[in-house]
């Protein structure tokens, strides 16, 4: 294994600056950052980008940086609050830019685990919000983490100044951060062992299925 520090990328909360969302993103990658990971956000005005349009070649400086940081990216978060029971559609825009990665070797967010947290004054859109992004982020053929953050931004659990007072809260933005950096660690171990074989040194790979291998390599990580 390399020793590289993975990248996770940060999308998520308002075109208002310091949104519930986007507070709590930011304690997302304040603690991948903790487990050494390097971190980029694209929140508030950085995502101020007109409506996709595939037919557009030309790209904003915003929408260009952002696609291609997401093309270096070995984890993905994105937050985004519950707008009449779904997702916003400036999340929905930003990820819409994603079309820009189709021809990639990665294609869309594949190999990527993707963290999902959802805000929500209320409970009752955070189910209905949280399926719907984890649908968007297997269309795009991401890896949804097994654990996703739901947000009562009502009850106020994260201060104007960016600390979680809601243990709880606390504990599920740090499962996703965990989550997600710890299978970008185990997909790069992967990719390397892989690059090992095409270049000769550990012997021939084995014959078994991307899927399985990772599995297998997955496990080895882990023990």
């Amino acid at each position: 294994m390399t020793g590289r520090s993975p990248f996770i990328v940060g999308i998520g909360g308002t075109l208002r600056p310091g949104s519930t969302s986007e507070r709590a993103l930011r304690l997302v990658l304040a603690r991948a950052e903790q487990m050494g990971a390097r971190t980029r956000i694209f929140a508030g005005s950085a995502l101020k980008m007109p409506a996709y349009d595939p037919a557009e070649a030309a790209r904003t400086p915003e929408a260009a940086a952002m696609v291609e940081t997401l093309r270096a990216a070995d984890g993905v978060v994105i937050a985004t609050p519950s707008y009449h029971g779904s997702i916003t559609g400036l999340i929905k825009n930003a990820l819409d830019y994603t079309e820009d990665l189709r021809s990639d070797r990665r294609v869309y967010l594949a190999g990527r685990a993707v963290g999902s947290i959802v805000c929500a004054d209320g409970v009752q859109a955070m189910g209905a919000t949280l399926a719907t992004l984890r649908a968007i982020v297997h269309a795009l053929r991401g890896w949804p983490t097994p654990f996703s953050a739901v947000i009562n931004s009502a009850l106020r659990p994260i201060s104007l100044e960016g600390e979680c007072t809601d243990p709880q809260v606390a504990q599920q933005l740090a499962f996703v951060a965990e989550q997600v950096v710890e299978f970008a660690r185990m997909r790069r171990h992967y990719e390397d062992r892989q690059a090992e074989h095409e270049l000769g040194g550990v012997g021939p790979p084995k014959r078994s299925s991307d899927g399985a291998r990772l599995i297998e390599l997955t496990l080895e990580f882990m023990n």
